[in-house]
C-alpha cells in the first residue's frame, strides 16, 4: 500500500452570519487558512473547501453549501469533514447530529478543529453531542438578546426591518455619518408615497380592496419590488400605522414555531421619528371604515368545492378559486350563485386576467361523470394493469442486479479487512490509522448490508407477481364509489381529488375540456385504508406501494 493511498481526503466547512462577519476570528477566510493548514499538518488531501457566507446557523436548508457538501457525501467524495468548531455546522443539536448521521451513513466522520474529539468512538460522540447542545443554548442566548435590542430599537422610534415600507427609503442618520457604526431612520419617498396616499383616499371614497386594485393595476402603479398589487397588499397598508408616523413591531410571536396563532395581543405601538405620509384624519375614516366591513365571511375553501386549485384559467393558467355572485330574481328574491373564478383576476384585478367564471354545480358533474366513465373503460383499466405490472417487474429487475451488486462489494470488503489486518500486522499503518480505517470499512459494510437486505425483501415478497385485472378495476372502481357516498367526509374527497388529477384545463367556451390525471402510490394507499370503502378481494393491509404502481400521467380528452 503506497503513501498516496493512505491520505485521507477531507472536506473543510466553513461558515459565517452576518453578524460574525466582522468578529475577529470568525471570517471564512481566517478558518479556511487554519483548516488547510491542519490538514497539510496531517498529511491530508482537502477534496474542497464549502463556505456559507453570510448565513445563519439555525438550520440546514437555506445554506447552499451545507446541501451541496451533504451531496457529494451521498457520493463518497471525501471520508472526513472538518470545520473550526461544531457551531459552523449548526448551532442546533438535533441539526448537529442529523448532519452527522448523514456522513456517517456514507462511512463519513466528522472532527472539529477547536474541540478534541472525533465521531467514530462512543467517547468522541458523546463529546460532540455535549459541544452542540452548547452551542444550541449559545444560539438561543444570542436570539433572545437580538430580540430584546430590537425591542429596545422600536421603543425608541426606529423602524425594525429590512426592505423599507412602500413610501419610504432608508437615509443615514446625520449623527452617525462619521461614526464607525452607522445607523439609519426612514425617510419619505415621495414617488411611492404618492401610491400610498392614492390607495387610502380610493378607500375612503367607498371603493373596496378589489375595485382599488383593479384601478391602480390599470394604472401603472407598482408595488416596492416593481411588481402589480394584489388584494393582500392593499390590506397592508391600509392597516400599517407606519403611515401616521406610529412604528409598530413585535406583531408576531415565535413565528419559527408558531405558523398560526401566534399574534401578539399586546405589540409595541410608539411614536417614531420618521415623518407621516397619511394625515390621523384620514387614518381613523379608513379604521373606522374598515372596522365596519370586518364580520368574518363564510369559509369557502372547503370539501364542497374540490376543483379550487386543480381547475385552471383558459387565459393565464392560473387556479381557479370560489367567486360569489347575488342574482335578483323576477319575483324580487335574491339568489346567490357560487363559480369557480379565476384566481389572478379575484387578487389583483382585469389589469392581469378576467374572471372566465364556470359554475361549481357543472364543472363538478362534468368532473365526477367523465372520472365515472373511466373507471368504467376496459381500455383504460387495461393500461393502468401493463403500467402496474411493467413496473413490478421493473422493480423486481433493479432489485435482483442491487443484491449480486451488494453480495460482489460484501466480498471486496472482506478482502480489505484481511489487507487492513496485515498492514496492521507487518507495522505498515500505525495503531491509530488501523482503529480508523477499520470503522470506515465496518460502516460501509453495515450500509451495504441495509441495501442488501432491501433488495432481498422486494425479491421474496409474494405481491411482487402479477396483479390481476380484477384487482385494478375493484380498486379503482372504489374512486367512484367515494365520490358518491354522502356518508364521506367533503375534505376527504377533495383530498383524493387533488391527489387523483393534477390540472382540469377549460377552454375560452368555459367547458370542460381535458382532464389531466395521477395515478399515485399515496392515492390509492389512503383509498385502502379509508373507512367504508374496502375493496372486494383485497386485504385490509393491502397498500398500492406493495403493487407497485408508479405515477402515471395521463390525460382525458372530454
Amino acid at each position: 500500500m503506497d503513501s498516496e493511498n493512505k491520505k485521507l481526503k477531507v472536506a473543510i466547512y466553513c461558515r459565517v452570519s452576518t453578524t460574525e462577519q466582522a468578529e475577529e476570528g470568525y471570517s471564512i477566510g481566517e478558518q479556511e487558512r487554519l483548516l488547510i493548514e491542519y490538514c497539510e499538518k496531517q498529511d491530508y488531501e482537502v477534496f474542497k473547501t464549502y463556505a456559507d457566507k453570510g448565513i445563519s446557523g439555525k438550520d440546514i436548508k437555506h445554506r447552499p453549501a451545507m446541501q451541496e457538501m451533504l451531496e457529494d457525501a451521498t457520493q463518497k467524495k471525501f471520508n472526513m469533514v472538518i470545520s473550526w468548531k461544531i457551531n459552523r455546522i449548526s448551532r442546533k443539536l438535533a441539526d448537529a447530529i442529523k448532519i452527522v448521521d448523514i456522513l456517517e451513513q456514507h462511512g463519513i466522520t466528522y472532527r472539529s478543529y477547536s474541540e478534541p474529539f472525533e465521531t467514530h468512538t462512543p467517547a468522541g460522540k458523546m463529546q460532540f453531542q455535549m459541544m452542540a447542545l452548547i452551542g444550541e443554548f449559545e444560539r438561543s442566548t444570542i436570539a433572545q438578546n437580538v430580540k430584546m435590542g430590537m425591542c429596545a430599537k422600536a421603543r425608541s422610534g426606529e423602524w425594525c426591518g429590512g426592505v423599507p415600507p412602500l413610501g419610504y427609503k432608508w437615509v443615514l442618520m446625520e449623527e452617525t455619518e462619521h461614526s464607525a457604526r452607522k445607523k439609519s431612520r426612514l425617510a419619505i419617498d415621495e414617488t411611492e408615497a404618492e401610491t400610498v396616499r392614492l390607495i387610502y383616499e380610493l378607500y375612503a371614497s367607498g371603493k373596496g380592496y378589489k375595485a382599488i386594485v383593479n384601478q391602480i393595476n390599470k394604472e401603472g402603479y407598482k408595488t416596492k419590488l416593481g411588481n402589480q398589487f394584489s388584494v393582500a397588499q392593499i390590506r397592508t397598508i391600509l392597516t400599517n400605522p407606519v403611515y401616521i408616523g406610529k412604528v409598530r413591531y413585535n406583531v408576531r410571536r415565535d413565528w419559527n414555531e408558531k405558523r398560526r396563532h401566534n399574534i401578539n395581543p399586546e405589540p409595541i405601538i410608539v411614536d417614531g421619528i420618521h415623518d407621516p405620509i397619511i394625515e390621523q384624519e384620514l387614518w381613523e375614516r379608513v379604521q373606522n371604515m374598515m372596522s365596519q366591513k370586518s364580520g368574518k365571511p363564510s369559509r369557502i375553501y372547503d370539501g364542497e368545492y374540490p376543483l379550487t386549485g386543480i381547475l385552471r384559467c383558459p387565459e393565464c393558467g392560473a387556479g381557479m378559486v370560489i367567486s360569489r355572485t347575488t342574482n335578483k330574481l323576477k319575483d324580487g328574491t335574491k339568489k346567490r350563485i357560487t363559480y369557480y373564478a379565476c384566481g389572478a383576476w379575484k387578487n389583483k384585478g382585469t389589469a392581469v386576467c378576467h374572471s372566465n367564471m364556470i359554475r361549481v354545480e357543472k364543472a363538478n358533474a362534468v368532473v365526477f361523470r367523465e372520472l365515472e366513465k373511466l373507471f368504467n373503460n376496459e381500455y383504460f383499466l387495461k393500461s393502468v394493469l401493463k403500467k402496474v405490472n411493467d413496473n413490478s417487474q421493473k422493480t423486481k429487475r433493479t432489485a435482483s442486479k442491487d443484491l449480486k451488486f451488494c453480495e460482489k462489494e460484501l466480498k471486496a470488503c472482506e478482502s480489505r479487512k484481511d489487507s487492513l489486518f496485515r498492514a496492521y500486522e507487518n507495522d505498515l499503518i500505525t495503531s491509530e490509522e488501523f482503529t480508523e480505517r477499520k470503522e470506515l470499512l465496518n460502516t460501509e459494510e453495515r450500509r451495504i448490508r441495509i441495501r442488501k437486505t432491501e433488495a432481498e425483501n422486494i425479491l421474496t415478497q409474494e405481491h411482487r407477481n402479477e396483479i390481476s385485472y380484477d384487482v385494478i378495476k375493484d380498486i379503482l372502481q372504489s374512486f367512484s364509489q367515494v365520490l358518491k357516498d354522502e356518508n364521506i367526509e367533503r375534505g376527504l374527497k377533495k383530498q383524493l381529488l387533488h391527489m387523483l388529477i393534477s390540472e382540469i384545463q377549460i377552454d375560452r367556451r368555459r367547458e370542460i375540456e381535458a382532464i389531466h390525471l395521477q395515478l399515485t402510490d399515496t392515492l390509492i394507499q389512503l383509498l385502502q385504508n379509508t373507512e367504508g370503502t374496502s375493496i372486494k378481494g383485497v386485504p385490509s393491509n393491502y397498500m398500492l406501494s406493495k403493487l407497485g404502481i408508479a405515477a402515471m400521467d395521463l390525460k382525458l380528452v372530454i
